[in-house]
């Protein structure tokens, strides 16, 4: 092998936000969380990590019909019928965005695939409840069924997800009977959820690492996504579980992992890095850096990107 790419590419455009009703009328700051994220990263002078890459095409109806009844992509575009099953305040710019949000993650990961030796990252949440025939808990479409199944037809490819928001990522499971590839596209088993508190949640992420090891040692799956949610951490306003020190263990364990089985297997791993959940009325900045740390520790383990920085958390100042 030769090395990694040092900086993480970053699939992001300004197209991928809303911000119509989302400041001040929304619990969930999903819609408007990608350019919140960036410019947070812009603020801390972290921009020379990441690569970013804006000219991608949006999904079109006709994507979303891989993991939705048309009724409900209909019902969600002309703002009528169960539209707000998302619990998000509809607009035309949500429309905008989600085609853009669920795009995004798709182009991470067909980049990861083609080009293993670039970590890719998808500055996108919003997707991991919503089901075939509606959305759920702030997620409109389920991006991630999308993406797989689109790439398994494409390139005959199976992934791991390893979703470590704070709620466990549904949509996965809910799909497998409304589109029978998936099966095939993420095999069972391989939608890693964590649960406990603190070193039972690492122990328990741990056993999924394990598991998905085994597979792609065996040819059985060929990439990974990291979803490191920040409402696994135990100050979210409706998650909580691990404190910070075992929270940012989670993505120490996940970067040198991808090195070992890279190293064992003889070839980089392709990796997707994603945001998911993450929810704080009196700090959002809080889950910003907590999202920022994440990456910063993959961008150090795996791409060998040195990185100096502090992060401001809450309530303390933390030094990376």
């Amino acid at each position: 092998m030769s090395t990694r790419t040092k900086k993480i590419l970053t699939f992001y455009t300004g197209q991928q936000v809303c911000t119509d009703q989302i400041q001040n009328a929304s619990f969930s700051k999903s819609p408007l969380k990608p350019y919140l994220l960036m410019q947070r990263i812009k603020t801390k002078g972290l921009n020379t990590i990441f690569k970013r890459i804006s000219n991608f095409a949006p999904f079109t109806k006709e994507d979303f019909k891989i993991a939705h009844t048309e009724t409900y992509i209909n019902n969600f575009f002309q703002g009528e019928g169960n539209y707000l099953s998302n619990s998000l305040p509809w607009s035309k710019n949500l429309v905008h965005s989600v085609c853009y949000t669920n795009a995004a993650l798709y182009e991470a990961k067909k980049h990861s695939i083609l080009n293993p030796q670039t970590v890719c990252f998808a500055p996108v949440s919003g997707m991991h409840h919503a089901q075939p025939h509606r959305g759920s808990g702030f997620c409109t479409f389920s991006g991630q069924v999308i993406s797989a199944i689109k790439l398994y037809n494409e390139f005959g490819v199976s992934g791991a997800y390893f979703d470590l928001d704070g709620h466990f990522g549904n949509s996965i499971e809910d799909s497998r009977v409304f589109n029978p590839i998936l099966d095939q596209a993420i095999p069972v088993g391989c939608n890693i959820n964590p649960y406990g508190k603190n070193e039972d949640y690492l122990e328990s992420f741990k056993e999924g690492l394990k598991h998905v090891g085994k597979l792609i040692k065996a040819g059985k799956i060929h990439y990974v996504v990291f979803a490191h949610g920040a409402d696994s951490h135990e100050d979210d306003d409706i998650g909580g579980g691990c404190n910070t020190k075992n929270w940012l263990l989670c993505a120490s364990i996940f970067a040198d992992w991808v090195n070992e089985i890279s190293e064992e297997t003889g070839k980089f791993l392709p990796v997707t890095l994603a945001l998911f959940g993450g929810y704080r009325a009196d700090n959002y900045n809080a889950v910003l850096d907590l999202h920022i740390k994440s990456l910063l520790q993959c961008a150090k383990t795996i791409c060998q990107n040195e990185v100096k920085n502090e992060v401001v958390r809450a309530r303390k100042l933390v030094r990376i």
